[in-house]
């Protein structure tokens, strides 16, 4: 009997889902884990027809823990023993760790979203979280740092002082004051997260894809520029989205008042 998969990867219509299937470890990020989740990403990113990716975690428990800290426990053991200096560990390809994909990522958060399992979050493009969700990078505690964009993201996106406090503290915080700091987008009863997720990816879907690409794209490499290289950077974009098919199309359905066909090209 075949063991099932650490991440289950599924795709209706545009829309790809990607799924953390550890409930039993809160969907810990092990190694095996952290192996399918990157295969599920770069599948999400090399397949044409799939837009928009929503991100959650099995179970009702749990979007992600954060790391495996037994397994951590066991290898920082046996490089600490064997001499080996940990700071000089080759980095692995995640999407927390700069893996691009230019296409839209939401993360649908279904309750405890902590340490690494916040790290991807803020890796995703959109949060969407349950009205129970906590919230934390909690490595201070544990004798480490947020080694997976935590010190880079999270102060880029909530107020600086707040994300150095979090950080500093470890502390957890509520949905409510996630929502409240703009570390999520929007807080849903249980029971509509899946729904309010699909309901934003298909509301993206109905644009034109290489244009959501190229806005994604635009943004991430104008964000630490300064504005006139920024501004160069966008009209780059702007010019080769006018080469597309689709610019093609969009105007032309506008004109004969009937939906885009967007291809894609």
């Amino acid at each position: 009997m075949s063991m099932p998969s650490e991440v289950l990867y599924d795709q209706k219509g545009h829309i790809a889902y990607i799924t953390l299937n550890r409930p039993e470890a809160m969907n810990a990020l092990n190694t095996a884990l952290r192996a399918r989740l990157l295969e599920a990403f770069e599948r999400f990113r090399d397949t044409q027809d799939a837009w928009v990716a929503i991100v959650t975690g099995a179970g009702d428990r749990a979007f992600c823990a954060g790391a495996d800290l037994k397994e951590m426990s066991q290898r920082n053991r046996a490089l600490h023993e064997g001499g080996t200096d940990a700071f000089w560990e080759p980095e692995t390809r995640a999407l927390n760790r700069g893996l691009p994909i230019w296409k839209p990522i939401i993360a649908a958060v279904n309750g405890y979203c902590l340490a690494g399992g916040l790290e991807l979050a803020l890796a995703c493009d959109i949060r969407i979280a349950v009205e129970g969700a906590t919230f934390a990078l909690t490595e201070v505690m544990r004798g480490i740092l947020p080694g997976g964009g935590g010190t880079q993201r999270l102060p880029r996106l909530v107020p600086f002082g707040v994300a150095l406090e979090m950080m500093f503290t470890g502390d957890r915080i509520s949905a409510a004051e996630a929502h409240r700091i703009g570390l999520v987008n929007h807080v849903v009863a249980p029971a509509d997260l899946m729904p309010a997720a699909e309901r934003l990816a298909e509301r993206i879907c109905q644009n034109a894809p290489l244009s959501v690409r190229a806005i994604k794209e635009s943004i991430h490499r104008g964000r630490d520029v300064g504005l006139e290289e920024g501004l160069r950077i966008e009209s780059l974009f702007a010019r080769i989205i006018r080469t597309t098919s689709d610019s093609v199309e969009g105007p032309t359905a506008f004109a004969e008042k009937r939906p885009a066909a967007w291809q894609g090209r």
